[in-house]
Protein backbone atom coordinates (compact mmCIF):
# COMPACT_ATOMS: atom_id res chain seq x y z
CA UNK A 1 0.00 0.00 0.00
CA UNK A 2 1.24 3.48 -0.88
CA UNK A 3 1.18 6.19 1.70
CA UNK A 4 0.78 9.91 1.08
CA UNK A 5 4.20 10.56 2.60
CA UNK A 6 5.80 8.37 -0.09
CA UNK A 7 3.73 9.52 -3.09
CA UNK A 8 3.67 13.29 -2.51
CA UNK A 9 7.44 13.77 -2.97
CA UNK A 10 7.31 11.82 -6.24
CA UNK A 11 4.30 13.83 -7.47
CA UNK A 12 6.08 17.10 -6.62
CA UNK A 13 9.21 16.01 -8.46
CA UNK A 14 7.25 15.06 -11.58
CA UNK A 15 5.17 18.26 -11.48
CA UNK A 16 8.34 20.36 -11.33
CA UNK A 17 9.77 18.83 -14.51
CA UNK A 18 9.06 19.98 -18.00
CA UNK A 19 7.66 16.90 -19.64
CA UNK A 20 8.22 16.07 -23.29
CA UNK A 21 5.35 16.86 -25.59
CA UNK A 22 4.87 17.10 -29.33
CA UNK A 23 2.33 19.91 -29.49
CA UNK A 24 2.89 22.62 -32.06
CA UNK A 25 4.04 26.09 -30.98
CA UNK A 26 1.14 28.41 -30.18
CA UNK A 27 2.22 31.42 -32.23
CA UNK A 28 0.22 32.97 -35.04
CA UNK A 29 -1.14 30.52 -37.58
CA UNK A 30 -2.99 30.35 -40.88
CA UNK A 31 -6.56 31.62 -40.58
CA UNK A 32 -5.90 33.88 -37.59
CA UNK A 33 -7.37 37.38 -37.85
CA UNK A 34 -5.05 40.35 -37.43
CA UNK A 35 -5.46 41.78 -33.91
CA UNK A 36 -7.01 45.24 -33.75
CA UNK A 37 -4.21 46.78 -31.70
CA UNK A 38 -2.83 50.21 -32.46
CA UNK A 39 0.76 50.60 -33.60
CA UNK A 40 2.49 53.94 -34.15
CA UNK A 41 3.86 55.49 -37.33
CA UNK A 42 6.31 58.43 -37.38
CA UNK A 43 5.08 59.92 -34.06
CA UNK A 44 3.28 58.70 -30.92
CA UNK A 45 0.03 60.40 -31.96
CA UNK A 46 -0.21 58.69 -35.36
CA UNK A 47 -2.00 55.42 -34.52
CA UNK A 48 -2.34 52.63 -37.08
CA UNK A 49 -4.46 49.48 -36.83
CA UNK A 50 -3.30 46.76 -39.20
CA UNK A 51 -6.67 45.01 -38.74
CA UNK A 52 -8.24 48.06 -40.42
CA UNK A 53 -5.44 48.66 -42.93
CA UNK A 54 -5.15 45.09 -44.21
CA UNK A 55 -8.62 44.32 -45.52
CA UNK A 56 -7.24 43.10 -48.84
CA UNK A 57 -3.81 41.73 -49.69
CA UNK A 58 -0.61 42.54 -47.80
CA UNK A 59 2.40 41.60 -45.71
CA UNK A 60 3.38 42.16 -42.12
CA UNK A 61 7.13 41.83 -41.69
CA UNK A 62 8.15 41.48 -38.05
CA UNK A 63 11.73 42.09 -36.98
CA UNK A 64 13.59 41.89 -33.65
CA UNK A 65 15.11 45.37 -33.86
CA UNK A 66 15.44 48.35 -36.16
CA UNK A 67 19.04 49.06 -37.19
CA UNK A 68 20.23 45.56 -36.19
CA UNK A 69 22.67 44.02 -38.71
CA UNK A 70 20.56 41.23 -40.21
CA UNK A 71 17.41 43.38 -40.32
CA UNK A 72 19.19 46.33 -41.95
CA UNK A 73 21.60 44.52 -44.25
CA UNK A 74 19.53 41.58 -45.50
CA UNK A 75 15.94 41.10 -44.36
CA UNK A 76 14.25 44.43 -45.10
CA UNK A 77 16.46 45.39 -48.09
CA UNK A 78 15.41 42.10 -49.69
CA UNK A 79 11.81 43.35 -49.69
CA UNK A 80 12.61 46.98 -50.56
CA UNK A 81 14.61 45.84 -53.62
CA UNK A 82 12.37 42.99 -54.78
CA UNK A 83 10.61 43.47 -58.12
CA UNK A 84 7.86 41.16 -56.78
CA UNK A 85 7.00 43.56 -53.93
CA UNK A 86 4.51 45.48 -56.10
CA UNK A 87 2.28 42.38 -56.21
CA UNK A 88 2.25 41.90 -52.40
CA UNK A 89 -0.34 44.57 -51.56
CA UNK A 90 0.16 46.84 -48.55
CA UNK A 91 3.42 46.11 -46.75
CA UNK A 92 4.26 46.97 -43.14
CA UNK A 93 7.43 46.43 -41.11
CA UNK A 94 6.74 46.11 -37.38
CA UNK A 95 9.35 46.24 -34.63
CA UNK A 96 9.36 46.68 -30.87
CA UNK A 97 10.79 50.17 -31.24
CA UNK A 98 9.40 53.68 -30.82
CA UNK A 99 7.94 55.49 -33.85
CA UNK A 100 10.89 57.89 -34.13
CA UNK A 101 13.37 55.04 -34.51
CA UNK A 102 11.12 53.33 -37.06
CA UNK A 103 10.76 56.56 -39.07
CA UNK A 104 14.54 57.07 -39.12
CA UNK A 105 15.15 53.43 -40.06
CA UNK A 106 12.62 53.64 -42.90
CA UNK A 107 14.42 56.71 -44.29
CA UNK A 108 17.75 54.86 -44.20
CA UNK A 109 16.43 51.71 -45.92
CA UNK A 110 14.10 53.39 -48.42
CA UNK A 111 15.18 57.06 -48.69
CA UNK A 112 12.77 57.94 -51.49
CA UNK A 113 9.89 55.93 -50.01
CA UNK A 114 9.38 54.40 -53.44
CA UNK A 115 8.87 50.86 -52.15
CA UNK A 116 5.66 51.86 -50.38
CA UNK A 117 6.68 49.93 -47.26
CA UNK A 118 5.48 51.53 -44.03
CA UNK A 119 7.53 51.24 -40.82
CA UNK A 120 5.52 50.89 -37.60
CA UNK A 121 6.55 50.81 -33.96
CA UNK A 122 5.12 48.47 -31.34
CA UNK A 123 6.76 50.04 -28.27
CA UNK A 124 4.38 48.39 -25.78
CA UNK A 125 4.88 44.94 -27.40
CA UNK A 126 1.06 44.57 -27.36
CA UNK A 127 0.70 43.69 -31.07
CA UNK A 128 3.66 41.32 -30.98
CA UNK A 129 2.35 39.54 -27.89
CA UNK A 130 -1.16 39.30 -29.37
CA UNK A 131 0.35 37.39 -32.30
CA UNK A 132 2.34 35.30 -29.80
CA UNK A 133 5.62 36.03 -31.56
CA UNK A 134 7.50 37.70 -28.71
CA UNK A 135 10.61 36.35 -27.04
CA UNK A 136 12.78 37.39 -24.11
CA UNK A 137 15.53 39.42 -25.76
CA UNK A 138 16.84 41.03 -22.57
CA UNK A 139 20.39 39.73 -22.99
CA UNK A 140 20.79 41.42 -26.40
CA UNK A 141 18.01 43.99 -26.83
CA UNK A 142 17.18 44.93 -23.24
CA UNK A 143 13.68 43.43 -23.12
CA UNK A 144 10.98 41.52 -24.95
CA UNK A 145 11.33 41.53 -28.73
CA UNK A 146 9.60 40.16 -31.78
CA UNK A 147 10.60 36.98 -33.51
CA UNK A 148 11.53 37.53 -37.15
CA UNK A 149 8.49 36.68 -39.26
CA UNK A 150 6.45 37.51 -42.32
CA UNK A 151 2.69 37.11 -42.45
CA UNK A 152 1.00 37.02 -45.83
CA UNK A 153 -2.42 38.57 -45.29
CA UNK A 154 -5.56 38.20 -47.35
CA UNK A 155 -8.87 39.82 -46.36
CA UNK A 156 -7.69 40.51 -42.80
CA UNK A 157 -6.55 36.95 -42.07
CA UNK A 158 -3.22 35.14 -42.16
CA UNK A 159 -2.85 33.20 -45.41
CA UNK A 160 0.79 32.18 -44.78
CA UNK A 161 2.96 32.45 -41.66
CA UNK A 162 6.74 32.42 -42.05
CA UNK A 163 8.08 32.51 -38.47
CA UNK A 164 11.79 31.94 -37.89
CA UNK A 165 12.27 28.84 -35.72
CA UNK A 166 15.23 30.35 -33.86
CA UNK A 167 13.56 33.78 -33.37
CA UNK A 168 16.15 35.90 -35.20
CA UNK A 169 17.54 33.85 -38.10
CA UNK A 170 16.75 34.45 -41.75
CA UNK A 171 15.89 31.04 -43.15
CA UNK A 172 12.10 31.17 -43.80
CA UNK A 173 11.17 34.86 -43.85
CA UNK A 174 13.52 36.22 -46.52
CA UNK A 175 11.93 38.01 -49.50
CA UNK A 176 13.05 35.36 -51.98
CA UNK A 177 11.27 32.67 -49.92
CA UNK A 178 8.03 34.62 -49.34
CA UNK A 179 7.41 36.67 -52.50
Amino acid sequence: MFSATRILPVMRAVAGRRLFHASAPAFVKIGDRIPDIELVENSPGNKVSLAKELTGKGLIIGVPAAFSPSCSENHIPGYVNSPKLKDAGKVFVVSVNDPFVMKAWGKVLDPSGSSGIRFLGDPSVAFTKALDVSFDGASIFGGDRSKRYVLVIEDGAVKEAHVEPDNTGLSVSAAEKVL
